[in-house]
């Protein structure tokens, strides 16, 4: 009994629960709620404020809706205006055309009466006298005929406006003039001999190249710009729209155009850049003969050329290059290949076997004057305003700078050309200031300088063996430079025939034996020099403009060459390959047979404007130009056909090269740009 008891005891008695936590609950919920309600008042007062700004907005809108619709009406009621008054104004020339034919009929004795001079003809030309009365014309009558006292008034005004719309038409017309008379002398001041100008023509000055940066001063003028004179379509150029939209990322560029020559004719920037010589003297056209075919026309038959060149059936007109009419934007898919801001069109006048990609875009700070693969094509070198750049071609990224901090910093110093070591150690460059750099690429540090040229430098190669590199100058020279102890053989032209007396070099090459130094001149020549010996072999004359670029095949057999003239022309220099005695031989038989022993045997024709640089694939199967119609072609090297044009510049192709390695393309423009493409043959 107890023990229930106890238990029951130990029972803790229930309740409600102590006041105190319940108080501290209220508390906090008041408090949130306080909270709430203060931000609600913010959002309200917030939205109110909102709502008096749309308001404020839409009676802004209004307003302004109002205003256009004034404006509107104003407009509506003054072309109404406009058109009463041109009725009136076309009612009375056709009036006035009617006596003045009926004048012409009837042939009256007396001419009608000069205005009279008085009070009322105080004015620049005073009121005219009434007609003549004219058989079979009535006199006029009404508010608009000479018996109105206030018609005199109002065709005097009239007049005026004829007279003043008369003076704007002459104006233009006189400004129309002017233009067409600086573009005559724009054209002529290029064939001007530099000798002429008290400055030395090959100086290059870039503040166009400058300006011409993509994305600036692209205007309207400057897109719609009349092309140069004498240019014309090709059968395989696209028409001059496509040239300057080529694709809606590129947009409207301005008409390829580079820099002037300092203290020169403007004329001259017709052509020249950073890295891109003068044009040539005067002179007039070589006739047509070996590698010289016509311009334009069908070609006529001629002993020369068929008993001394092989044409190919090719070059006939249209054989080998695209139709009058291809448009690249309407071609079919199968012909066109496009990316976001490139395009390649292909000839179909042939089976396509090519196919072409953009790899690589490399942003430049200037003008990219030149670009170079190393021999085992992992590197390209590029050359622009002070520094050359050398990228890794697998992933674009760019692995060293050169530049050299000892050269004066006023003024531009453009690199206009670059050219690695066989080994890959090395790269030359050669700029304004007539040195030539031999630079150590993991150090980053001038290993030589070659000094001796006395003018810019524009072209360098390395021998396969890396002991010899060949330079070329505006100063009428290539150098034969030994990497070793730093010699110097002089190769000197100084034809006395030489066109314009202006010979300077824009290319040199080394053949791929060593024993053969081809350069491509001002003077429209190409020559070719015997290494060891340093004596001039051969010069090939065919080409009417100067020679901006030459190349040899991989085989030594064939040496290509590219001119202001827009062609390509292929010498078969395999008979300078036989022998040192014939070699020999050739330059000792004098001028003429300087000029018989290698023929051209293929014109490449094209391209709508200056041809600036060429090259020759690694497997000989290629040939490849750049041009300055911002284009690229593929050429058959065995035919001379078209298979390819590759768009992808917004300016001139100043420089392309082939990689040794692979099929792997490397292009350097004036947009600032250089870029690396792939090809493959399908």
């Amino acid at each position: 009994m107890s023990s229930t008891i106890y238990n029951h005891r130990s029972l803790q008695p229930s309740g409600p629960p102590a006041q105190g936590p319940s108080q501290h609950s209220h508390a906090r919920l008041n408090e949130a709620f306080d909270s709430i309600r203060q931000e609600f008042d913010v959002l309200t007062s917030d939205l109110s404020l909102l709502r008096n700004q749309r308001d404020e907005y839409e009676s802004k809108v209004t307003s302004q809706i109002n205003e256009l619709n004034i404006v509107r009406q104003s407009l509506y009621e003054l072309e109404s205006q406009h058109g009463k008054i041109r009725q009136q104004y076309e009612e009375e020339l056709t009036r006035l055309r009617a006596e003045l034919h009926a004048l012409r009929q009837g042939m009256p004795a007396n001419p009608p009466p000069h205005p009279t001079v008085g009070p009322g003809s105080v004015g620049p030309a005073g009121p005219p006298g009434p007609p003549a009365t004219v058989p079979g014309v009535p006199p006029a009558a009404g508010p608009n005929s000479y018996n109105d006292p206030y018609y005199a008034r109002d065709r005097d005004r009239e007049r005026e406006r004829e007279r003043e719309k008369e003076r704007e038409r002459a104006d233009r017309e006189r400004e129309r003039d002017i233009r067409d008379r600086e573009r005559d002398q724009r054209d002529r001041e290029r064939e001007r001999p530099p000798g002429e100008s008290s400055r030395d023509p090959k100086r290059i000055k870039t503040e166009r190249m400058k300006s011409d940066r993509p994305g600036k001063h692209l205007t309207s003028s400057s897109a719609r710009s009349p092309p140069p004179h004498g240019y014309h379509h090709s059968p395989f150029s696209p028409p001059l729209s496509a040239l300057d939209h080529y694709s809606p990322s590129l947009g409207p560029g301005p008409n390829p155009k580079l820099p002037p020559a300092a203290g020169g004719p403007t004329s001259l920037t017709a052509f020249a850049g950073p890295g891109l010589p003068p044009p040539p003297a005067a002179h007039p056209p070589y006739p047509p003969g070996p590698g010289n075919p016509a311009p334009a026309g069908p070609p006529e038959p001629s002993p020369a050329i068929a008993s001394n060149a092989l044409v190919p059936i090719s070059n006939t007109p249209n054989g080998g290059q695209f139709p009058d009419d291809l448009d690249p934007h309407t071609v079919p898919p199968e012909l066109k290949k496009e990316g976001s801001d490139w395009f390649a069109v292909f000839n179909p006048k042939v089976k396509r076997v090519l196919d072409v990609n953009l790899v690589h875009t490399l942003m430049h700070e200037s003008v990219v004057c030149c670009v170079r693969f190393s021999a085992d094509g992992k590197f390209l070198a590029t050359g622009c305003n002070r520094t050359a750049q050398i990228y890794d071609t697998k992933t674009g990224a760019k692995t060293c700078v050169l530049a050299d901090d000892n050269a004066g910093k006023a003024g531009d110093l453009y690199i206009r050309s670059v050219c690695f070591s066989p080994d890959g150690k090395f790269l030359a460059t050669g700029a304004e200031d007539k040195q030539i750099r031999i630079w150590d690429i993991a150090k980053k540090r001038i290993r030589n300088v070659f000094d001796g040229h006395q003018q810019e430098i524009y072209s360098l190669d390395f021998s396969l063996d890396g002991r010899l590199i060949v330079s070329g100058s505006g100063d009428k020279t290539a150098r034969i430079w030994d990497m070793m102890d730093g010699s110097s053989k002089v190769l000197t032209i100084n034809d006395p025939d030489s066109v314009g007396n202006d010979a300077g070099v824009t290319s040199v090459a080394i053949s791929p034996n060593g024993q053969l130094v081809a350069a491509g001149s001002l003077d429209t020549v190409v020559r070719i020099w015997d290494v060891a010996t340093g004596s001039l072999l051969e010069r090939l004359r065919g080409h009417r403009d100067s020679v901006y670029s030459v190349a040899f095949t991989p085989d030594g057999k064939g040496l290509v060459s590219g001119s202001l003239d827009k062609t390509l022309k292929y010498w078969d220099v395999s008979g300078l390959m036989t022998g040192g005695a014939k070699r020999k031989e050739a330059a000792a038989n004098g001028k003429k047979e300087l000029e018989k022993a290698s023929p051209c045997t293929m014109n490449f024709m094209g391209h709508t404007d200056y041809v600036l640089s060429v090259a020759v694939s690694h497997d000989g199967q290629w040939v490849v130009s750049g041009s300055k119609d911002r284009g690229v072609q593929f050429w058959d090297s065995h035919s001379a056909t078209v298979q390819c044009m590759l768009q992808g510049h917004k300016n001139s192709v100043i420089s392309i090269d082939l990689s040794p390695a692979g099929s792997i393309l490397a292009t350097g423009s004036g947009d600032w740009q250089a870029r690396i493409w792939s090809y493959q043959t399908m």
